[in-house]
Formats: C-alpha cells, structure tokens, sequence
C-alpha cells in the first residue's frame, strides 16, 4: 500500500450510469457490479492511499468521451483520461479533450485486431496525436504486438502498453510478441504498465507465473518507463476481483520502497501531468 505521499493507479474504467447511452457496437456491457462511477473510485483511491488516477475510457461508449471527460474535469486534477476516437476526429474534439485532463488514446488491437492502425485515417490521426504529444496506448495479447509494433515505429507516437502486453504464459518469456515489447522498452519512447497480472495468469492469485515477465519487462524498459494499474472496477472477469489482491504484486515485484514511488508517482507525474 501506499504511504501518504501522493500515488496513482494508472489504469481503470469508470462509467455514468444512465446518463450517456452505450455505443449499439460495444463488445460487452459490464454487470451493474462492475460498472464502478468516478465517485467510488475515488472512495477506493482513498481506502488504499492513492491519490490520482488514469482514466481509461470504457468501451461500451465507444468514441463518445463525455464520460470519461465529465469525471477528469470533476477530478479538480486528479483524474487524466486516456480517450476512444475514430479516425475522423476533430481538431476541435482533441482540443476540448485535452482541456478536460486527457492526455491520450486506447488501440485496441487484441479486440479489433490491426484495423486502428490501417484503416483510413489511421496514418493523419497518429501524426495528430504525435503533434499534440499524446501517448498511443495499446491492448494487445499473445503475438499481435509483432505486426502492430512497425506502425507504431513508423508513426513516432509516444507508446503506452498494458497490462505488460498480456504474454501467453504457456510459451514463455522467448514468445514473438514478447520479445518484440522487450525490444520497444529497449529502444525508449515506451511506457509500460504493470498491470492486469489476472488477464494473463494461468495459475491464479498470487499470480506468480508472471514475475519473469514483469522482472523481464523492467529490465528492458527501466523504472523510469514502468508505471502501475489496478484495471478496477476489473471488468469482464468471471470471477470476483478486489483491488487488495493486486497491490502485493506490485510490492513483490519491487520490494524497494523508492522503486515502487518512481513506479507510482514519479513516472505518472512526469509522463501525464498530474
């Protein structure tokens, strides 16, 4: 847990209830217990002595972000958002969101595949978003980091991976798509979170199996790239999650103190503004 020293957690969802309607394309509508509001995340924030957080924006909206924006700018700064945006977003739209405290957009590669990054507009929208220098945060899993990585290369943008690429864990730390986020983290310019250790874990809670991973992840992108995430209100799972379960991850994989304030505070006040 945290001290009382500023800490954000750097990756969760957060939804409105009925005030904004859900995109007729989305891929899942979360169980009303795991659809959290801004306010209980910043009761939960509080429980567990975070301060900040960076908000993801939830994919039931699809590229409508008035959710997302609503809760950065209630936040009084403590909130930035990582927002979902077609090709064909304005200059208007990016200038209202950066307004609000977002500081990036979500690819989603793992659910939509290589279409954000080939379709048309695809190649204008990641010169825009290296222009106002927002990060290009990607969902991958497995070995779909191979393809996507040359356009991201290509682009220049300032790259942000979840959940530490979500490994299959049954191939190893050699995999293809692996040893590519290695290689990004080796290379700098890239973000990394240690987050989301239960979307990969095939042995369950401590979630052991993933310390090669994360020890390898560290290594390749130093302290200065790593930040960390909750992933609450942990959507899509099948079994019950809490947020307790997550931080003593963090603190075995960095058991020193002044580690794990670089990866908790320093890091995201550099890289978002908080």
């Amino acid at each position: 847990m945290p001290d009382t020293l500023p800490a954000a957690d750097c990756h969760a969802h957060v939804f409105c209830g009925d005030s904004y309607p859900h995109d007729p394309e989305t891929l899942y509508v979360p169980d009303v217990s795991q659809a959290g509001t801004a306010v209980r995340f910043r009761d939960v924030l509080d429980a567990h002595g975070f301060t900040h957080g960076l908000l993801v924006g939830a994919g039931v909206y699809g590229a409508d972000n008035r959710c997302l924006m609503e809760a950065c700018r209630e936040s009084a700064g403590h909130f930035k958002g990582i927002a979902l945006v077609r090709p064909d977003v304005t200059d208007r739209e990016l200038t209202e969101m950066t307004q609000a405290g977002v500081v990036g957009v979500r690819i989603n590669v793992m659910n939509h595949g290589m279409r954000p990054l080939v379709e048309p507009g695809a190649d204008r929208l990641l010169a825009r978003l290296k222009e106002i220098g927002w990060f290009v945060q990607v969902q991958v899993t497995g070995d779909a980091l191979v393809e996507a990585a040359p356009h991201l290369r290509k682009a220049g943008v300032r790259v942000l991976i979840d959940h530490i690429g979500r490994p299959d864990l049954r191939r190893g730390v050699e995999q293809p798509g692996f040893q590519t986020l290695l290689a990004l983290g080796r290379e700098g310019g890239t973000v990394i979170k240690l987050s989301g250790p239960f979307r990969s874990s095939v042995e369950g809670y401590p979630y052991r199996d993933l310390d090669p991973y994360v020890a390898a992840a560290i290594d390749a992108f130093t302290l200065d790239n790593c930040i960390w995430g909750s992933d609450w209100p942990f959507v899509r799972m099948d079994e019950r999650m809490d947020y307790g379960l997550a931080l003593p991850c963090l603190e075995r994989w960095l058991p020193d103190a002044a580690s794990r304030r670089k990866v908790l505070w320093t890091n995201p006040q550099r890289l978002f503004g908080f």
